[in-house]
């Protein structure tokens, strides 16, 4: 009877140790989905994008969720937003991240954390350009060099004078800066978030080319570039002189009206 008691234990023993086994395989953790860290930035703070074959501001900006205008201002682009590829574009400015020593080892292994951008905190920073619209299309034209410096001779530069405000529409904040001569506009610094109107006064001698006030949305860390357009009048004059018909044309209409007149007199006459 004790004998058969043993085996019948061993047996219950046995299957125990083989379903704790099965278990034990059952709940071995899958393999964990490999994942795709975002843009981290560099050892200088900067968040930089390399600029692939075909790629557009429009698409960067699809990809990256940053506006095409905010592209521009950042990597001083003109408004045609022209790249090349292997061109270095800045998209924001975060932590930096420079490397450190290697740890020593350790027994568990540290738990895997995905790098996230680091969010824009603060105020936010806006520029306006009050520019000499030569051709007075209402658009700026502007060109830059490698180096993303505005090449002169193919932008329509600022103009002296001026002013430009920004007025939040709670009333709580209020700024007027004077325009500079040259290529770059003036910048605000230091915006609270809300909402604003920005607006310029051209100075004396020139004409609006664009509306000359908008109302826009500030957000922490957004950098915004505003541009409004005048020509100088002496240049719209001309351009206005050039248009106009001659008298001349209009003096010799008159006399062959009164030279016909007066040959149908003569032969009313002649026939009398």
């Amino acid at each position: 009877m004790k004998k058969k008691l043993s085996i019948s234990i061993s047996i219950l023993t046995a299957l125990f140790i083989v379903l704790h086994l099965s278990f034990a395989v059952l709940a071995a953790p899958a393999g964990q989905v490999q994942q795709f860290a975002t843009p981290t930035p560099g050892p200088d703070g900067r968040i930089i994008y390399i600029v692939q074959a075909n790629d557009t501001c429009s698409l960067i900006s699809i990809l990256t969720g940053i506006s095409q205008d905010l592209i521009r201002q950042m990597n001083k682009l003109g408004e045609n937003c022209i790249l090349f590829e292997g061109q270095e574009l800045v998209l924001g400015v975060g932590v930096s991240s420079i490397p450190t020593a290697t740890p020593p080892a350790i027994t568990q292994a540290p738990t895997s954390i995905v790098p996230s951008p680091t969010p824009f905190l603060g105020n936010a920073q806006l520029c306006v350009a009050l520019y000499d619209d030569v051709n007075g299309d209402g658009l700026r034209q502007a060109n830059t060099d490698e180096f993303d410096a505005y090449i002169a001779a193919e932008t329509e530069p600022t103009i002296e004078g001026g002013a430009v405000s920004l007025i939040s529409l709670t009333g709580t904040y209020s700024e007027t800066m004077s325009t500079l001569g040259g290529l770059d506009p003036v910048c605000f610094l230091e915006v609270p978030e809300g909402n604003y109107t920005v607006s310029a006064a051209v100075p004396d001698g020139y004409n609006a080319t664009t509306s000359l006030s908008y109302i826009l949305k500030v957000k922490p860390g957004d950098q915004t570039y505003v541009s409004f357009g005048a020509q100088s009048k002496s240049l719209a004059n001309q351009a206005n002189s050039g248009q106009k018909k001659s008298p001349i044309l209009g003096i010799l209409g008159v006399i062959l009206l009164l030279s016909g007149a007066g040959l149908g007199l003569y032969a009313i006459r002649m026939k009398k």
